[in-house]
């Protein structure tokens, strides 16, 4: 970041050296201009030290000062013009002022004349001067190659605020962003499309925003989760949440309000920074930024997969994507392997830039790669989003300044730069006999030529709808499963026809129970009820299972079903991580018992099957269940 950045200035005048050569005029405008820069006034200082430069036109420690303020404050050409007088006019000049001036001109954009000064002093291998001559060589490339395609100022959106963190949902009509105001609070803001395809003035979020800070959102590809940060966190036990956290929260229908946001786990929230984040289209990673132990320095991108209903211990990108710079706002494509993010850990055009990178297996990724310039520029760019379609991004700079002044703009991406385009598929899941929709059914996406799982969906909690956000140009094998009934394949052909316009496909399911298909030797022997959030298994608990599978321990023809099920409050993501933590708690014990493991099939199905009204505590009871299901 600019305001990390250090200027150098070698061997430059003691105070005392000064004193004795400048006039007291001098001094007395350098005093003066210290004290206005004390009081946040910087036009006023930067006035009095070009005062004080004038009386006194060989002073170097002043135009060491004015050229560092004119640099911090992204007035690049003014810094130029100063270190250029200052290497001219002061003794030893051409040497106490060689490396600002050179970082100075690399952030101007005249890499060539700062090539010519690095070349002059990289004998031997200062590593300063061995990494400003490859920010050079990179700024000259990226002026030389540069797209032709403007980055366009989001004019009615921006604000004398600052805007950052856009996202979009459905089919790129609603854009998410973060405001800050007056550069401390940030809250979470929303602005829709009009009919002529431009950019209504932002809405507050309303109660999703709180006296603390809210920022980063990012919506679900089917508008049913905003995940977002929040700070100024505290927790009883000072683990699951402190200072910036990752924050949950859901709506049942797409008009409705969002429901109080609740915290992720002490698996993915510690007291170090977690923040920032981005999910594929099934909702089954996240992609976060963290600064906890284990990373390359700064803040890292780190990634964690929901599998088996729990929510994984994440893993660092790696060194292809981390620096021992910051590495924030990771944005993953709705490919699943393009990744967007900002660094200022890597060669650039200076302070923050924009970068990309591909991912080539489950945990490994491409070298990332610099967006180049218009994208980036010597300021900040710190976030982007990129559309469905992959044409178009949008990011966060302050281009226009002052420094840490954000505004949102929109570019037209290069082909070179584009992420695998992406259409939808959407529809409805219900029972083919009676017509109920059917909420919560487990839909897994396969690449219908390989049989590779890609994505793992769920028909969403309220009206049993999905979307699936996938790439353009493939075939895809659909196998969808619910709880009592018979699973259905589906092969769809997903072609460039449905690149703006969604393929609608809806699954129909029968009871597994038609004709008598259900075996009917399935037994309930045991039905286990839960506190709120609670997974442990009572003593009265226990001496039911032991005695109801008693007469079985030693059999090897029946397996047992753990079927863990909870009431509709909070979040299904969160439901769903519950049960099955409460499946495996049952599973664990039954298999104590001993029943080999292999005979025990355990699964959380979250909200999927009700046997009782969610509008009173009773009824909430019945519903936070584990069956346990003997078959012979």
């Amino acid at each position: 970041m600019r305001s990390r950045i250090i200027l150098f200035f070698c061997c430059l005048l003691s105070y005392g050296a000064v004193h004795a050569q400048v006039s007291k005029k001098a001094l007395h405008f350098h005093t003066a201009a210290m004290r206005y820069r004390a009081a946040k006034l910087p036009d006023v200082a930067c006035k009095e030290m070009e005062r004080a430069i004038k009386r006194s036109p060989t002073w170097s420690d002043a135009y060491g000062q004015l050229g560092q303020w004119y640099f911090e404050a992204g007035n690049y050409a003014k810094a130029v013009e100063i270190f250029r007088k200052a290497t001219a006019k002061c003794k030893n000049g051409k040497q106490l002022f060689a490396k600002p001036l050179a970082k100075s001109l690399i952030y101007c954009g005249y890499a060539g004349e700062a090539l010519q000064i690095i070349d002059g002093h990289t004998q031997g291998k200062d590593a300063e001067w061995l990494k400003m001559r490859e920010q050079a060589m990179f700024v000259r490339s990226a002026l030389i190659n540069q797209s032709r395609t403007p980055v366009v100022n989001m004019v009615r959106i921006n604000t004398p605020d600052a805007e950052l963190y856009p996202s979009m949902w459905a089919s790129d009509s609603f854009l998410y962003y973060t405001r800050r105001m007056n550069n401390m609070d940030e809250d979470l803001y929303c602005s829709a499309m009009d009919t002529c395809g431009d950019w209504c003035s932002g809405q507050n979020l309303g109660s999703i925003n709180t006296p603390d800070q809210e920022s980063a959102q990012f919506i679900s590809t089917d508008g049913h989760y905003m995940f977002f940060t929040r700070c100024e966190n505290r927790s009883w036990d000072a683990w699951t949440e402190g200072g910036c956290d990752l924050f949950m929260a859901y709506r049942v229908d797409k008009n409705d309000d969002w429901t109080t946001p609740q915290p992720f786990g002490a698996t993915i929230n510690t007291p170090a920074y977690e923040g920032q984040p981005s999910l594929p289209p099934d909702n089954r990673e996240i992609y976060f930024v963290s600064d906890r132990p284990g990373g390359y320095g700064g803040t890292d991108i780190w990634i964690s997969r929901f599998d088996n209903g729990l929510w994984q211990m994440p893993e660092n990108a790696g060194s292809a994507i981390n620096t021992a710079g910051n590495e924030t706002a990771p944005y993953i494509a709705v490919d699943g392997r393009t990744l967007f993010f900002a660094s200022d850990g890597c060669p650039g055009m200076g302070g923050s830039d924009i970068f990309m990178s591909k991912r080539i297996n489950e945990h490994t990724w491409d070298r990332a790669q610099n967006m180049g310039y218009p994208i980036n520029t010597a300021y900040d760019e710190k976030s982007a989003y990129v559309t469905m379609d992959g044409s178009t991004m949008y990011l966060a700079s302050d281009r226009n300044g002052p420094p840490g002044n954000f505004d949102l703009y929109t570019t037209k991406l290069p082909p070179f730069l584009q992420p695998v385009p992406t259409g939808n598929i959407e529809g409805y899941v219900y029972d083919s006999l009676t017509g109920h929709r059917l909420s919560s059914t487990v839909m897994l996406v396969c690449n219908a030529a390989t049989g590779d799982t890609l994505y793992h969906f769920q028909s969403n909690r309220g009206d049993a709808s999905f979307l699936m956000s996938l790439a353009i140009g493939k075939t895809y094998a659909i196998h969808s499963w619910h709880v009592e009934y018979t699973p259905v394949n589906d092969t769809l052909v997903f072609d460039t026809s449905y690149l703006h316009k969604p393929m609608v496909h809806n699954v129909v399911m029968l009871p597994a129970d038609y004709k008598a298909i259900k075996p009917i030797h399935d037994s309930l022997i045991g039905m286990i009820h839960f506190e709120v959030n609670k997974v442990v298994l009572s003593d009265s608990d226990m001496n039911g299972l032991r005695t109801a599978l008693a007469p079985w321990i030693e059999s090897k023809e029946i397996v047992v079903f753990i079927n863990a099920y909870t009431d509709n409050t909070g979040t299904p993501m969160i439901n769903e991580e519950l049960s099955a933590k409460r499946a495996a708690q049952v599973a664990k014990f039954v298999t104590s018992l001993g029943i080999d493991d292999t005979q025990v099939q355990a699964k959380g199905w979250g909200e999927a099957k009700m046997i009782a009204p969610n509008d009173n505590e009773e009824g909430q009871r019945m519903n936070r269940r584990v069956e346990v299901i003997l078959r012979r």
